[in-house]
């Protein structure tokens, strides 16, 4: 079903297996609705229209954010070509790892569309491309992030302290990488 309400991105609302409540998504460009089986689409439908204002203003936020992404990618060089950046983050994985005394299993370089990284639990490293666009300091501290998970597998306290241990101000680092939106990279 399609919900066109003025002002909003076209809303399209489905049916999910894995949506146990509803859950609205906001995106570039698109608005999504998913809702548990158990739960009919007019009751959906509803649902979003109480909801219209908060729509409009996550959809206002994400304009900023872009706009404010823009910019900062007019001020970054351009993108390598594939074989140049996915060597520039394997030196960077392999030194960082070499520095902190952290190893992985392999490394994996993809581009991603929601990720910057990721470890898997047998300790496999998979990075994205366009980390080799980002300044270096954000570069790193992807990097390290997913190094320490091959030590502390969480997101809890002792994984934030021990990141900070080689990255200083995690916090900080994170907020300046939400800035940069992977879509527009």
């Amino acid at each position: 079903m399609i919900l066109d309400i003025e002002g909003i991105t076209p809303i399209s609302i489905e049916h999910s297996r894995k949506a146990k409540r509803v859950r609205i998504t906001v995106s570039p460009g698109s608005v999504r609705v998913a809702v548990p089986f158990g739960m009919s689409l007019d009751k959906a439908r509803a649902f979003v229209l109480e909801h219209a204002d908060w729509i409009r203003h996550h959809e206002a936020r994400l304009k900023l954010r872009e706009k404010a992404c823009e910019k900062l990618l007019r001020e970054l060089p351009p993108m390598a070509d594939s074989d140049e950046a996915r060597q520039k983050i394997v030196f960077r994985c392999r030194l960082l790892a070499l520095q902190t005394g952290l190893s992985f299993r392999r490394l994996t370089i993809r581009n991603q569309k929601t990720r910057w990284g990721s470890c898997s639990f047998r300790n496999d490293l998979s990075l994205n491309i366009k980390l080799a666009r980002l300044p270096e300091a954000l570069m790193d501290y992807v990097i390290l992030h997913e190094l320490v998970h091959t030590r502390i597998k969480g997101h809890g306290p002792a994984f934030w302290s021990e990141l900070d241990t080689y990255v200083g101000d995690s916090g900080k680092l994170r907020r300046e990488l939400r800035k940069y939106l992977l879509k527009n990279l």
